[in-house]
C-alpha cells in the first residue's frame, strides 16, 4: 500500500498525536457556539494552523460526522494546469493514516480527465489532521484543481461519482484570499491601514460575495482579474458540488487576515464559507 508522507515542516501544524488533539480542542473552545449545520461543502484557508486553522476547523466541524468520504481540493496551479489526483492509497497524519476512497477515485477518473499528482502541497496536507480527527472512519479523496472552467465541471462530476458508488460525500475547497504586499508583488493601494481596509472590504469582499452567491463565473473571473484568491480551483469545485447537491446560497462564517495574527506589510486574507442544505 502506498502512503503519502507528511511534507510540511513543523510549524504548519503539530507533529505528534497528543499535541494535535490539544491544538484542535483549544481551537474548538474558541469557536462560536451555534446551531448544528447540515453542511455538504465548504471553502477553507490553507495557511498554518496559527494563522487560519480556526477558520478551517469551524467549517469542517459543520459537516455531518456521518460522511463516508471527504474530498479535499487544493490548488497552486495555473489556469491551464488541469486537474490532478493523488495516486497514493492513504495519507499520513499525526493521528494515523487516512485511507483513500479508491472506488470513488476510479469512477471519477473514468468520467473526468485528470493527471496523476505525486507532488506534496500544503493546500491539501494542512487540512488532513482536521479531517482525521472529525471524521475518523471517513475515507479521503485528494485533488488539486486549476482556476478554470474544468474546476466547475469537476465539482459536478464529484457529485455524480458519489451517487454512483453510493457514498455520502462532502467537499472542502482549500483556497486563500488576497496576497498583498511586497512579498507577493501586489500593492495597488500602497501600505498601511488604507491597504488593509481595501483588502478586507473591497478585494476580498467581492470574492467572498461571489462565493456566498454561488456564482461560479464571478468566482473565477474575480480570482483571475483581481488577484483576490490563491488556489481558486478548490473553491470553484466546492461551489459547483454544493449546487449539484441542491444548495442555493452560501454562508460566510468568518473573514480575517494574517495581519490580525501577525502584523506585517505583507499579509493574506482568509475566509470560511459553508454550504448547507
Amino acid at each position: 500500500m502506498s502512503v503519502r508522507k507528511r511534507f510540511l515542516p513543523p510549524g504548519w501544524y503539530p507533529l505528534g498525536a497528543n499535541d494535535t488533539v490539544d491544538a484542535i480542542e483549544a481551537m474548538s473552545r474558541s469557536l462560536p457556539v451555534g446551531p448544528w449545520r447540515r453542511g455538504v461543502a465548504g471553502v477553507v484557508p490553507h495557511a498554518g494552523w496559527e494563522f487560519s486553522g480556526c477558520l478551517a476547523l469551524e467549517v469542517m466541524s459543520s459537516l455531518p460526522r456521518s460522511i463516508d468520504t471527504i474530498v479535499i481540493i487544493g490548488g497552486h496551479l495555473g489556469p491551464a494546469d488541469g486537474i490532478l489526483c493523488a495516486a497514493e492509497d492513504s495519507f499520513d497524519t499525526p493521528l494515523g493514516p487516512i485511507a483513500v476512497d479508491t472506488a470513488l477515485r476510479e469512477v471519477l477518473r473514468a468520467s473526468f480527465p485528470m493527471r496523476e499528482d505525486r507532488s506534496a502541497d500544503n493546500s491539501v496536507e494542512v487540512q488532513l489532521p482536521f479531517a482525521k480527527h472529525l471524521f475518523p472512519q471517513a475515507r479521503l479523496l485528494a485533488l488539486r484543481a486549476s482556476p478554470s472552467e474544468e474546476a466547475i465541471r469537476l465539482g459536478a462530476a464529484i457529485a455524480s461519482a458519489g451517487k454512483t458508488v453510493g457514498r455520502n460525500v462532502a467537499v472542502i475547497g482549500s483556497t486563500d484570499l488576497t496576497h498583498y504586499g511586497p512579498n507577493y508583488g501586489f500593492s495597488p493601494m500602497e501600505r498601511g491601514e488604507k491597504a488593509r481596509a481595501w483588502v478586507r472590504d473591497v478585494n476580498d469582499r467581492r470574492f467572498i460575495d461571489a462565493l456566498v452567491a454561488m456564482d461560479c463565473a464571478s468566482v473565477l473571473e474575480r480570482s483571475l482579474k483581481e488577484r483576490s484568491a490563491c488556489s481558486a480551483g478548490g473553491a470553484l469545485c466546492a461551489v459547483s458540488f454544493a449546487l449539484e447537491m441542491g444548495v442555493r446560497k452560501g454562508q460566510l462564517l468568518r473573514h480575517m487576515t494574517s495581519y490580525d495574527v501577525h502584523p506585517a506589510e505583507s499579509f493574506v486574507g482568509y475566509a470560511g464559507v459553508l454550504y448547507s442544505l
